[in-house]
């Protein structure tokens, strides 16, 4: 692991997450990137998606391949926050193989709505505080 992310989580693959090509499907990377998002919202951050009156959606999401991973090597998911704006966050996440070997970086764009009229609202602060502490040293850290 490496010191460019905040936060790890490591994550099993399973045996129906490899594909006819004997790796793990690109689709899988996006579903692991959401969990370690989701994972760290839940356990440091406190937020309940079940319940929570604010919610954050996807509005953008990128993936780029860069070795592959099979089952049944578990991967190393590392998180942190490339831009933490007024109601918006750039997640950023590396997935790499347990010997450190990168195969993929990600981002995924949250927007902070209310769950029952999908309007845009600042971050919670509760959740903004623990976000901060995965703010990336040098990145932008203001409206948006």
């Amino acid at each position: 692991m490496n010191d460019d992310y905040a936060h790890w989580v490591t994550v099993p693959t399973r045996w129906k997450d490899n594909d006819l090509y004997g790796h793990v499907n690109n689709v899988v990377h996006y579903s692991l990137m959401d969990t370690a998002i989701n994972e760290w919202m839940i356990r440091s951050a406190g937020f309940d998606p079940g319940t929570a009156e604010v919610i954050g959606l996807c509005v953008e999401s990128h993936c780029s391949y860069k070795a592959e991973v099979a089952f049944p090597e578990p991967i190393q998911l590392g998180l942190r926050i490339g831009r933490l704006g007024r109601s918006s966050v750039r997640w950023e996440v590396g997935l790499y193989r347990p010997d450190g070997t990168l195969v993929a970086e990600g981002h995924f764009v949250h927007v902070f709505v209310g769950r029952e009229d999908r309007r845009p609202v600042a971050v919670p602060e509760p959740i903004r505080a623990e976000m901060e502490k995965l703010v990336a040293p040098g990145r932008p850290d203001g409206d948006g």
